[in-house]
């Protein structure tokens, strides 16, 4: 089966509507996005979610002092590395880890299996001077070519009700994980979270 992840909620109707959809998977940007959020806004949706729902926080070269009080003032349960950080940035963190990898070429994936300490690794487009949330794709064939030493692969970047279940056929990713793609007017859409939904459905089912 797999999983979904819905990145950047900004309040609790969104949040509830992610989890009303089936969605137990949400993400929340504390990096300068559109779709940022403070650590307060998360802690008072995370507070209110319930049980078995699992909430990933999304950082970009986050002080590791910064990371560490947020994580643990928000209750987060996955950090998710969306930077520069390097291996060692990882050691000691009590949360998961995934490391995201922004793919340019096959050359943006070297050096991946030195990430020890993280339990995945997410695929998003290269895009100069943005470190994610463009809606743009990349070439999904170098995600077969991945150095993961077994771990997950969550495959993000420009993933919609379009073209998320060609995207699974081909990769067969652990996980997916959307955030503009289901979004009208930069506002989560509940119909096309259920298209999305839908269509991953359809692709496991191939």
């Amino acid at each position: 089966m797999v999983r979904v992840k819905i990145c950047g909620i900004r309040d609790w109707e969104e949040a509830r509507m992610v989890l009303d959809a089936g969605v137990d998977t949400l993400g929340f940007v504390f990096a300068r996005s559109p779709r940022q959020i403070k650590p307060e806004a998360a802690r008072e949706i995370i507070t209110r979610l319930p049980p078995f729902t699992t909430t990933v926080g999304v950082f970009v070269n986050e002080p590791r002092y910064s990371l560490m009080e947020i994580a643990f003032f928000c209750r987060l349960d996955v950090l998710q590395l969306h930077g520069d950080e390097p291996p060692e940035y990882c050691h000691g963190l009590s949360q998961r880890l995934i490391k995201a990898v922004r793919v340019q070429n096959a050359a943006s994936l070297k050096g991946l299996e030195a990430y020890q300490e993280v339990q995945g690794v997410l695929l998003d487009a290269y895009v100069p001077g943005q470190a994610g949330g463009t809606g743009t794709t990349f070439n999904w064939e170098l995600a077969q070519t991945v150095p993961t030493a077994g771990k997950p692969i969550i495959l993000a970047g420009g993933l919609t009700p379009e073209n998320v279940a060609a995207a699974i056929r081909l990769v067969r990713p652990y996980a997916v994980d959307v955030s503009s793609g289901v979004e009208t007017g930069g506002r989560k859409d509940p119909a096309r979270i259920t298209a999305f939904l839908a269509a991953v459905e359809t692709a496991e089912e191939d």
